[in-house]
Parts: C-alpha cells; structure tokens; sequence
C-alpha cells in the first residue's frame, strides 16, 4: 500500500510539514474552494502541487499529490437537471487539466443531497477521545421533527420514531440547530453547505427519482466521462454511501457489493473502479470487507481503510468511529486480503500494484482534543491509526514474500 494522507490545503491545521513528519508518502487532497460543476483550471491545480511539495520554510516536502478527493459530482448532473450537461463537460476538461498535471486516481462519490451524515461530531467514548457518530433515533429526530419532511415518520419503526419524538423534545433551540449543523454539513473542506431550505429544496427535486432511475443517472454519468478517463491513463473510484442505507427517503446506489458490480459491469474499463472504505461499508453487517477486497480487488483503485463499532446488526443502525484496529471489521484480515492483491498485480505487471490508502478519519486524542479539527481528522489520532495499519501491513507483507 502506498501510504498517504489527506489535506485540505493551507487551511488545514495539520500542515505539510506535520504530514511528512508522520510518514505518508503522498498526499491526498482537492480543490475544495472551487464550486461543484466548474472547471479545474491548470493554474490551481499547479498551485495546490506546489503547496504540497513546499514545507513552511520554502524546502521540498518530498511529497507529491497523489491522489484527488473529491472531484464532485454535481447535484445538477444526479438528477439531470438545469446544467448537467454543461457540469459533464465541465468534468472532461477537469479530468483532462489533472491527467495533464501527472494526477492519476480521481476519488469521488454519487451520494444524492447529503455526501456524508453523522448526527455528533464529537463524541466521547469509554477513555476520553472524541469520535464521529452515527445514531438513527437523533437522525430521525432530525428528519421528522427538525426537517419535518412530509411522511418522514413511516421511513422509521415505531421505536425508533418514538426515541426521536423524545430526544427532540430533549433539545433545546441550540441543540436543535446543532443537530440540524451536524447533518447537513457536507464534503470535508468543501465551502459549500446547506440551509434547512436547500435540503427542503432538493429532496422536492428528486421526489420523482427512484433508485432505479439514479442509477441509470449514474451509469449516464460514468458513460460521458469513463471513455475520456481510460485515454487520458486515469483511474476512477467511487466512494460508496456513507451510512450505506437510505436517508431521508432518498435512493442510495453503492451501498453494497452488488451495487459496486453493477456499476462497474455496466461501464466495464480499467478506469472505472471503486473507493473500498472499511469505514463506510463496514457500518452495514451485511458487507463482507475482506471478502469485498478478494472479489472485487482488481478494480480497487484507493482505499480508506478505518473502522465502526456498530450498536447493532440492524441494517439501518447506529454505530461510531472506533480506532483503526478495533470495531467490527476485521482489520488484520481486510489487509491480509489487500497484500495479497497487490502481489497479484505486481506478478501480472500491473503498473499500479501498491494501492494508494490513507488512515480514513481517526478519534481526537491527546492534544487532538484542543485542536478543533476538521471533525474526523485529528493529527495524532489518524498517525497513530497509520502506525497500526502500517504495522500489520508490514508483518503480513513480508510472510506473503516468504521473508
């Protein structure tokens, strides 16, 4: 595995000289400042390099921006909407500017209206760190009582509707409009958020979409820009849905292994793969993340590899972020099964046989819990889950060689 890290730019507290500190060899990272739809020019993308192989003190980093995350998929082009066809255009000349740029894993997501959900950036668990959470009865406390989505109430058990009626009751005016933060808050690093309204706005727009017609939505995507990926020598991956279930009534597409190869069968290239995120996958039972990574490895193209401890086998659950060796997913054995991939493709020649992965989030530890983060990516708490995943790269690497 190629081992790296992501950045939000120079507005990130962990700064590129932290990150070269911590080991990674590479850097993940986007042009968060530019709006969904619009072009990535030459000139920005040149400059976010720059700031990635500069330390503060003007020397080289040693590091190279090996990874983009996200270039996003505008709302407009999920629904087929207003400027989709010019957002699809927009997306070519992007992938063209960062093929042009010797960037070659374009990470990216088709979540519809919210791209990723917790309901508390800031847990605490049993010793004191902080983590993101997950739970449904705040999360349908949010979309009957705070969103009041019409019908909203049926989506959800009568126990679960019940704790949500009690826990909104619960809150105050502040904690209302804390939870309603929490859940519309969007991309990491993105500058783009949402009002109450704006969520109001575009679940009436996708009232008529089903979940068989967003993914032909999607499959129309990946046809315009999975031709001009493969050309250019890029490799997409799709992130999947993160939680992997409905939300809010809308369609979700890559929630499971089935959706991944339905996707990647549809559009069949050596540029159309798939973003494995333990954490994202793993908050679902159903989905076996080594058995994920044996079947599907060929297509694998980046990995964000962290861990949730779920409070239930329910497919529609809560769970939270628990270090990167520990919760529900068999690390060790998730690796185990990435190890042997990658000595798979490097005896088939494959090019790009070290996978490139970065520790996905992390719990605010130490001096983490002072820091005030972007939630989910504290310094200490992601290098000491590098440290870990690193560790049993290592070990199960060299028995595969025979070392």
């Amino acid at each position: 595995m190629r081992q790296t890290w992501r950045w939000f730019g120079p507005k990130d507290l962990c700064s590129i000289d932290d990150i070269t500190q911590v080991g990674a060899e590479g850097v993940v990272s986007a042009l968060h400042h530019v709006p969904n739809g619009v072009i990535w020019t030459p000139e920005e993308i040149a400059k976010r390099k720059r700031e990635i192989a500069t330390r503060k003190d003007g020397s080289p980093s040693g590091l190279t921006w090996d990874v983009v995350e996200s270039l996003p998929v505008s709302e407009d082009i999920k629904k087929q909407k207003n400027d989709w066809r010019e957002h699809i255009a927009n997306y070519k000349v992007s992938l063209r500017h960062l093929a042009d740029a010797g960037i070659e894993v374009i990470c990216y997501n088709f979540m519809p209206v919210l791209d990723w959900t917790r309901t508390d950036l800031r847990y605490t668990v049993a010793n004191g760190a902080s983590c993101m959470r997950f739970d449904i009865n705040d999360f349908a406390a949010f979309d009957i009582h705070v969103l009041e989505r019409p019908g909203a109430g049926a989506d959800y058990t009568n126990a679960i509707a019940d704790e949500a009626g009690r826990r909104f009751a619960e809150l105050d005016e502040e904690g209302r409009k804390q939870l309603a933060r929490n859940v519309t808050m969007g991309l990491p690093g993105s500058t783009e958020s949402m009002t109450l309204d704006d969520v109001r706005e575009h679940l009436a727009e996708y009232g008529n979409i089903s979940r068989d017609l967003l993914r032909q939505h999607f499959v129309d995507f990946l046809s315009e820009v999975v031709p001009v990926a493969e050309d250019l020598g890029l490799r997409m991956c799709c992130h999947p849905d993160d939680p992997p279930f409905s939300l809010l009534g809308l369609p979700r597409v890559m929630s499971t292994e089935a959706d991944y190869t339905y996707i990647m069968d549809a559009v069949s290239s050596p540029a159309n793969g798939m973003t494995l995120c333990s954490g994202s996958l793993g908050a679902r039972p159903d989905n076996d993340l080594p058995g994920m990574m044996e079947r599907l490895g060929p297509k694998v193209h980046f990995l964000h590899l962290r861990n949730v401890k779920r409070d239930s086998d329910d497919i529609m659950g809560s769970f939270y972020e628990a270090e990167h060796l520990d919760g529900d997913t068999d690390m060790v054995a998730l690796i185990a099964a990435i190890v042997r991939e990658e000595k798979r493709r490097r005896d088939e020649g494959r090019a790009d046989h070290s996978i490139p992965m970065r520790p996905d989030h992390g719990q605010d530890i130490l001096d983490d819990l002072g820091r005030r983060s972007q939630p989910g990516y504290p310094t200490i708490g992601r290098m000491k889950g590098l440290a870990e995943l690193r560790g049993v790269f290592r070990t199960l690497e060299h028995g595969e060689l025979g070392l």
